[in-house]
């Protein structure tokens, strides 16, 4: 089969035939229709010190997804050939403490899939079947194979009560975007986003942003006033990993506020800790989704009216691979899709 794989210790990855993979008896194979690029996919093309820490030579990578279930292992229920499907991207143990108290998004010893095992940049690929959702019939393949992201927006966006509520948004990149459109869907009351790319502002407003602003343009104070907000955001979600970003989060959130933490910053850097003692806030680290809570969640806001679609700027085909890295590499995009039929 086709896939995309790491080659070689070099930046880029190959599009080269390799074996097709086998159903275990507790897995399923899923022939891939659609697939999504993602940042970790990017630290992968890019081969940063994380990815040559990380990734195995000769491994096909990503992790974003939807097909169709080719074949299923001997020991797998509920589940048939045929199915449209997407899946989870991590793989927990099952045995730690985490796992057996149904908490497995807190696994301590997940692996991903694209990361640590055989990923979804290929013709197919195996996966387990506790970790596969299937797609309903009026979810596009589109939609189905970006909703691995999707659910890092509703895990972070629906960590804390929205209605009503003023929210900040600080990182305009795809979950972002998405957490924007969420958080609109609802009720919040006054949305703010901010970023310094002014392609992916200009759609936070189509995904509902209220103010869609560029950093150093304008102080968030004088948004807050323009707003009619009187003491401040109540929610602040910070999806940039930017040191900046959470200084202006947590100079402008009010007292009492929850912050929820998606973006990875490059390294360790400072905080004013007085603003989160004195202010009594609350921060919370998001990482994944919730299995299988996060999957329920988005998709029943999907049926019932939530539009993410403006999010898929650009789609090739899995032989374009190159462009659409470069499409992603150069800021002007939210999703880009990779067309594996």
């Amino acid at each position: 089969m086709r896939a995309l794989i790491k080659s070689g210790d070099r930046p880029g990855l190959s599009l080269e035939e390799i074996p097709a993979p086998v159903a275990g008896p507790n897995e399923v194979v899923i022939d891939v229709v659609r697939a999504s690029i993602c940042g970790t996919d990017l630290h992968i093309f890019d081969w940063d010190e994380w990815a040559r820490g990380t990734i195995s030579i000769g491994m096909a990578v990503g992790h974003e997804f939807a097909g169709v279930i080719s074949s299923i292992g001997d020991e797998v229920t509920g589940l048939a050939v045929g199915d449209r499907v997407s899946a989870e991207g991590h793989v927990t143990c099952g045995h730690c403490r985490n796992c057996r108290a149904g908490r497995r998004h807190y696994c301590r010893n997940a692996e991903g899939i694209g990361v640590n095992r055989a990923g979804a940049f290929a013709d197919q690929v195996a996966v387990p079947a506790v970790n596969v959702f299937p797609l309903p019939d009026d979810l596009s393949d589109d939609l189905g194979s970006i909703l691995d992201p999707l659910g890092n927006a509703t895990h972070t966006a629906l960590s804390f009560d929205l209605v009503g509520e003023d929210v900040l948004i600080t990182g305009a990149g795809p979950i972002g975007l998405m957490a924007t459109a969420i958080a609109r869907h609802v009720g919040a009351r006054y949305i703010v986003v901010t970023d310094v790319n002014d392609y992916r502002l200009e759609l936070a407003g189509r995904m509902g942003a209220d103010r869609a602003v560029h950093v150093g343009d304008t102080p968030l104070e004088i948004i807050e006033h323009d707003l009619g907000m009187v003491e401040a955001f109540d929610v602040g979600l910070e999806m940039s990993g930017a040191p900046s970003a959470l200084a202006d989060i947590l100079r402008t959130i009010n007292h009492g506020a929850h912050i929820a933490l998606l973006g990875i910053p490059s390294g360790p850097f400072e905080i004013d800790w007085n603003q989160v003692i004195f202010k009594g806030l609350t921060l919370k680290g998001i990482y994944g989704r919730r299995m299988f809570e996060t999957w329920y969640k988005m998709t029943s806001m999907l049926h019932s009216g939530l539009d993410i679609t403006p999010v898929i700027t650009h789609r090739f085909g899995a032989e374009q691979f190159e462009d659409a890295f470069e499409t992603v590499r150069g800021g002007n995009a939210g999703k880009v899709l990779l067309d594996w039929v």
